[in-house]
């Protein structure tokens, strides 16, 4: 796990990180996933379909995410999908950036090139 797809010391790729972002409460489908990150985004960022499952087939290599062992119930599941759970070193590499990340904000608004983002 030594690239930034598999969440070595290296920072994540931004799809990388809204993929596990996005499963961090929840097994999600592909389409799920990118429905979930259009919406916290605001629309910002839009995950192809060649992006997101380059991104997963990556990430299950990895070993940051794994295909969820339990299924929605029939009458609310499409056979045809797959789902995705983060792992526990998905969820750790997950961590690492959203410090990484704060840390970044906090210099940023040190040196007074931001203000406080923080939503009200």
């Amino acid at each position: 796990m030594a690239d930034a797809a598999t969440g070595g010391g290296k920072p994540l790729t931004s799809s990388v990180f809204y993929i596990l972002l996005a499963l961090a409460d929840s097994a999600r489908h592909g389409l799920g996933i990118a429905a979930d990150v259009d919406q916290r985004t605001g629309g910002e960022v839009q995950l192809g379909p060649g992006t997101l499952y380059n991104a997963i087939k990556k990430m299950l290599a990895g070993g940051l995410i794994a295909v969820a062992p339990e299924r929605p119930a029939p009458e609310d599941d499409d056979p045809r999908r797959r789902y995705y759970c983060i792992t526990d070193d998905g969820r750790r590499a997950l961590e690492r950036e959203a410090m990484r990340l704060d840390r970044v904000l906090y210099a940023a608004r040190e040196k007074r090139v931001i203000g406080d983002t923080r939503p009200t």
